[in-house]
């Protein structure tokens, strides 16, 4: 007996969502195999994660265009089950999809991406990683002294953006304005101290003085700012101890620790070559005998 063709049995419910499920895992599966072959075969870091990252969309888009296929009728029956289930998803998963939103802001708004120096909350690091619910810091600072990694990776939900602020050290301007102290007794030349700390300063940092010239341009025409002070400067404290000279510079953001370390170099150089003129001020403690001898 032939069969016309709106005769021919139709799936059922069931295997309709058998074969959504099981097209599903096919695409986990595909997406697990992708990672590991980029892994395996591409050597450049950042070459790698934007294949990791293209791979997760791509995943992400069969399995939407899966959801898609399923007919219409085929949903009638689950509508109200759906209903109640998205209702209860979204309440208890409301952290994650918070962070989803954050990483859609994150990708659009130019908060920071990869390579960038931030601090989240009390988090400081570099930004190696932004994925779909947490972005991944290489960690600055905490027991180690200045801005060196610690070897700590982080991990904080993109949702952090919506409740905190969040600083980014490298994104419009790669610079921050740093200070130095140098303690100079009373009985030295502050006239000169001055000149030296200014040379120093300008020799050590001139390396830069041109980017540093751009991207502040850069900055005021974007943003409504006043023209600010890029050559160093150098300002006089008088306490009860000593002459507190102060060194302010700019300096690139991910080379703070080694110019200070260049300019104490060339500074305590250029003192001990002024021949007693200037000198570096330091605690003193006299020790008085006691008179009655004991």
């Amino acid at each position: 007996m032939n069969l016309l063709p709106e005769q021919w049995p139709q799936p059922t419910n069931l295997g309709v969502w058998t074969t959504a499920l099981l097209a599903l895992i096919a695409v986990v599966a595909l997406q697990r195999l992708l990672r590991r072959a980029i892994t395996a075969h591409v050597d450049d870091a950042r070459n790698r994660q934007r294949l990791r990252r293209v791979s997760s969309w791509l995943s992400w888009a069969l399995a939407i265009g899966v959801l898609l296929t399923i007919p219409a009728d085929g949903l009638g029956q689950w509508t109200v089950f759906i209903g109640l289930l998205g209702a209860g998803l979204a309440f208890a998963l409301q952290e994650v999809i918070a962070s989803l939103a954050g990483w859609l802001v994150l990708s659009t708004g130019g908060f920071y991406r990869v390579g960038h120096r931030v601090q989240l909350g009390g988090i400081r690091g570099d930004v190696i990683d932004i994925g779909f619910l947490r972005t991944t810091l290489m960690e600055l600072g905490q027991w180690v002294e200045g801005d060196l990694y610690n070897g700590r990776i982080v991990r904080v939900a993109n949702s952090f953006v919506f409740k905190e602020p969040v600083f980014n050290y490298t994104s419009d301007f790669p610079f921050l304005w740093d200070e130095i102290k140098i303690p100079i007794t009373y009985e030295s030349d502050r006239r000169l101290a001055r000149a030296l700390l200014e040379e120093a300063a300008t020799a050590i940092t001139g390396a830069y003085a041109e980017r540093v010239h751009e991207g502040w341009q850069a900055m005021v025409r974007k943003y409504p700012i006043e023209e600010a002070r890029l050559q160093p400067l150098v300002s006089l404290e008088a306490t009860d101890n000593w002459l507190s000279f102060t060194v302010r510079f700019v300096v690139d953001t991910k080379r703070r620790r080694p110019v200070r370390d260049a300019l104490f170099e060339r500074i305590l150089a250029d003192i001990d070559a002024s021949e007693g003129r200037v000198t570096i001020a330091s605690t003193t403690v006299r020790v008085l005998s006691d008179p009655s001898g004991t």
